[in-house]
C-alpha cells in the first residue's frame, strides 16, 4: 500500500532541520519503502516539512518508518499525519 507521510515542522525549527538533514537524506536514500520525497516550503521558499510517499505492505510499517526518521527522533515535527494514499497520474 502506498501511504503519505506529512509532516509539519515545530515553528521556528529550521535550524533544527538543517543540522538533521544528512542524516535525514541518508535514511531515505537507504530506505526501499521511499517512492517520493522532498521538503514542504513556506511562502519565503524555507523548507517547512515534508512530504514523503511510501511504499509498505501496511499503515503498522508506515509508522514504524516515521518512528525511525532522525527528523523525528530529533524532535523536528509539530505534526506528522500518515494518510493512505492512491496514485492516479504519474
Amino acid at each position: 500500500m502506498r501511504v503519505a507521510l506529512i509532516a509539519k515542522d515545530k515553528p521556528g525549527a529550521l535550524q533544527l532541520r538543517t543540522d538533521n538533514r544528512p542524516d535525514h537524506v541518508a535514511y531515505l536514500k537507504s530506505s526501499s519503502a521511499v517512492e517520493r520525497a522532498g521538503p514542504l516550503l513556506d511562502d519565503n521558499g524555507e523548507m517547512c516539512g515534508s512530504l514523503i510517499i511510501l511504499n509498505v505492505a501496511d499503515m503498522a510499517e508506515a509508522e514504524s518508518w516515521a518512528a525511525a526518521d532522525p527528523y523525528g527522533k530529533a524532535g523536528l515535527f509539530q505534526s506528522v499525519e500518515l494518510i493512505a494514499w492512491n496514485q492516479v497520474i504519474g
